[in-house]
């Protein structure tokens, strides 16, 4: 959801999903993908966790990691106190998300 419905305000964009059985070759083409979308600012593809999770980096920094209320608590100051960075991730998950619809999937 890119504005909360609540409060109105926009909401920084990640996303996050789940294999059956997940391999590096899918894990190195998504982040290869990424790496070459034309985005503003960092993004990881975050595997530490059963769900992988493509977060800007800078949530990642600020929380320490995907795990706890921490990223929760990131989030939430992201979003209510820099609605440029916002917009920014919504921007650039709009430009992953067309990149990866155009570039070959690995055959295997």
């Amino acid at each position: 959801m890119e504005i909360n419905p609540t409060h109105g305000y926009h909401q920084v964009s990640y996303l996050g999903w789940r294999y059956t059985s997940a391999d590096e070759e899918v894990a190195r083409f998504i982040e290869a993908a990424v790496k070459d979308s034309p985005t503003e600012i960092d993004w990881t593809l975050d595997r530490t966790r059963r769900n992988w999770v493509l977060v800007p980096t800078r949530l990642l920094r600020e929380a320490n990691g995907l795990a706890g209320p921490a990223f929760a608590d990131a989030v939430h100051t992201v979003n209510t106190q820099d609605q440029q960075f916002c917009l920014k991730t919504q921007s650039d998950m709009d430009v992953i998300i067309k990149h990866l619809q155009q570039v070959a999937l690995p055959n295997d």
